[in-house]
């Protein structure tokens, strides 16, 4: 349990620049103080308590804004920043050194019993107001742009943007070494500004073939 505070507090310090101090990351910090309250909740709930874990969970939704359900698996070095409205549910599993931003939904699709939430791979990241829905499977070293809405898996190594979410980079990009997680959520690329700047460039090269035309029929 202490080896796991520590890394959780270790990581807030790696992630985030404002972190100063340890006592200013236990006391300030309500992503880790979620964090902590999960693990305790879940130890509960695999231990077959009901009402308790829930409990909890609902104690830590009102002190922190973030909810997410006992049942929920997160892996070692779990960030969550600033993390107000984060929503995680309950069969949702989340691998080692993953970093989610604030607003995101990692949320069902339906009233199906069983698995009916995400499993986040190792080394991902989420942007801030993102939805990740089903039980759909987002893989190592991905990362997942500010708003964009998740419905399909994510391969390994890829970059999702839009609504639906779309994958616009894969394995073009450097893979995460173990406790390296790239954090440029906002420096993602726009497959629709990318598709407009390449009709204009089709457009321009038109006009050209057509003023060129234009000037021969002239000189004849």
């Amino acid at each position: 349990m202490f080896k796991t505070l520590k890394e959780d507090i270790e990581v807030v310090f790696e992630r985030d620049p404002a972190a100063k101090s340890v006592l200013e990351v236990l006391l300030c910090y309500p992503g880790l103080h979620a964090i902590i309250l999960h693990r305790i909740a879940h130890y509960f709930y695999k231990k077959g308590f009901i009402l308790l874990p829930r409990l909890i969970s609902h104690i830590n939704r009102f002190l922190t804004g973030i909810e997410i359900h006992p049942g929920a698996k997160i892996g070692r070095r779990f960030f969550i920043d600033h993390g107000m409205g984060v929503v995680i549910g309950e069969t949702t599993e989340i691998g080692d050194n993953v970093t989610i931003y604030q607003g995101v939904t990692l949320g069902g699709t339906g009233k199906e019993k069983g698995k009916r939430h995400p499993t986040i791979k190792d080394n991902v990241v989420i942007g801030s107001g993102a939805k990740v829905l089903g039980p759909i499977v987002v893989g190592e070293n991905s990362k997942i742009g500010a708003g964009a809405v998740v419905l399909k898996d994510v391969p390994p190594n890829s970059t999702v943007v839009g609504v639906p979410a779309r994958c616009v980079k894969k394995d073009n990009i450097r893979i995460a070494r173990s406790y390296e997680v790239d954090l440029e959520h906002g420096k993602l690329p726009d497959p629709v500004e990318e598709e407009l700047r390449r009709l204009r460039e089709r457009i321009e090269r038109l006009e050209k073939i057509l003023m060129e035309r234009d000037e021969e029929d002239e000189a004849v």
